[in-house]
């Protein structure tokens, strides 16, 4: 079966520390090490393909122990994945540290990813996907050139911005049919973007002061909402941590909680997310309402193990965890 979701991204070997405190400066604890795969874009493909879709991933990785382990991780969960091979470049890292409450701090060194360019990516995938899913872990000319030619295939362009760089353009959005911010991230767009400008000057923002995270959460839901339509993308899916999510589609807008769940590592919930989001629109045919819910499943089953790729949960394990949640 030709793949219905495409992830064009990032690969990261993981190396995480669980410690019960995050450390101080100049400050050293001892805690626990575990390595593992990870990199948004990998991440993603790996919640989409074990959440039932079939999916491929497209990414660059180094002739080293971490390219061999991520081709070896692949084929064991039945993952389709193109690696490119980037000779003179290491594969990207991750040095993740999780405290006692599940929250994380990271460090990436990206390393092959920002080598992979547009005629690395093979375009007979895209021609034929449902779903094609890039994000900011790799070259931005590489992502507008997949976004852009999947695009015009037919497929639900999604790209969630994350990390937000410095070189970030506001243009690479006219290729997006569905952009997947955090809160930082929303903050950063909205700012930057010539479109929100003037709606950032009106009363109803200035009166709440300079525009940041805590002036987000703040906002009515129709003010959020006018935010979301500023970016000019159809679709805008503001993630919101324990909150939930914001869904702002061009004449309706919604919130859909998060499930209250016990966090053990919050590393890769947004890539689960976004993972189940790419399923579920293939799952429940380009349903958005549906494919939130479903992903907000993936998300808090995700954040219930350790890890980030190995941590993503099967169709079994989502199907049983949105039954006992409807009957609770």
């Amino acid at each position: 079966m030709l793949p219905r979701v495409v992830v064009v991204g990032s690969f990261m070997q993981d190396l995480a520390f669980f410690a019960r405190k995050f450390p101080k400066p100049g400050e050293t604890v001892v805690g626990e090490f575990r390595s593992g795969p990870g990199g948004k874009g990998f991440n993603q493909a790996v919640a989409a393909a074990r959440a039932g879709a079939p999916t491929l991933f497209i990414g660059a990785v180094g002739r080293d122990t971490f390219g061999h382990a991520a081709k070896k991780f692949a084929t064991r969960i039945g993952l389709r994945a193109h690696f490119v091979e980037k000779h003179k470049y290491a594969t990207g890292t991750a040095g993740i540290t999780i405290d006692g409450n599940g929250q994380n701090q990271i460090v990436i060194a990206p390393g092959a990813n920002l080598a992979l360019h547009k005629p690395d990516v093979p375009l007979g995938p895209l021609a034929t996907a449902h779903v094609v899913v890039c994000q900011g872990e790799s070259d931005y000319a590489m992502v507008a050139h997949v976004l852009r030619h999947a695009r015009k295939a037919g497929a639900v362009t999604v790209l969630n911005p994350a990390p937000m760089r410095p070189d970030f353009d506001s243009g690479l959005l006219r290729h997006v049919e569905v952009l997947i911010p955090n809160e930082s991230e929303f903050v950063t767009l909205v700012r930057q973007h010539a479109g929100c400008a003037s709606l950032l000057r009106t009363a109803a923002y200035r009166e709440a002061g300079e525009f940041n995270e805590a002036t987000l959460h703040a906002l009515k839901a129709d003010a959020l909402h006018r935010l979301c339509r500023c970016l000019q993308v159809p679709i805008v899916i503001l993630t919101l941590g324990a909150r939930g999510c914001f869904v702002s589609q061009p004449d309706a807008y919604l919130r859909m909680n998060a499930h209250p769940v016990e966090v053990i590592d919050s590393t890769g919930a947004g890539d689960a997310f976004v993972g189940g989001f790419a399923a579920g629109l293939v799952k429940f045919k380009r349903n958005v309402a549906e494919a939130v819910h479903f992903a907000n499943a993936v998300a808090a089953l995700a954040v219930m193990q350790p890890g980030t790729a190995e941590a993503m949960p099967n169709p079994r394990e989502i199907a049983r965890f949105l039954r006992e949640r409807a009957h609770a």
